[in-house]
């Protein structure tokens, strides 16, 4: 089984093959394929492949469906002068299914 970590959204994540990932908004539909940057790779018999600084496009993956993730609150508050401010933000997230490390 290989391993990767790819990167996508200014974020790091580690997959293998026929993994789910929930990642930032992806532009694309249902169904499309698409291919992230690559940082490193992990193989069955402990090699280990570096890249300086990436390896490319080696991940393939295909856009399971989008929404919205869990909210955040956003809090602003400065003591003795009565200011308070409550803000929420949901992040558009994206499932993909990782279906090939090359």
């Amino acid at each position: 089984m290989k391993l990767a970590i790819i990167k996508t959204g200014g974020k790091q994540y580690k997959v293998k093959e026929n993994d789910i990932v929930s990642i930032e908004k992806l532009n694309g539909e249902e169904g499309e394929k698409v291919a992230f940057e690559t940082l490193m790779t992990f193989e069955d018999e402990g090699a280990i492949t570096l890249g300086t600084p990436s390896l490319g496009e080696q991940v393939e993956a295909e856009i399971q469906s989008t929404a919205k993730g869990k909210k955040v609150s956003v809090v602003k508050f400065k003591n003795k002068t009565r200011y308070r401010r409550n803000v929420g933000h949901r992040q558009t997230m994206t499932k993909v299914k990782i279906t090939k490390i090359s």
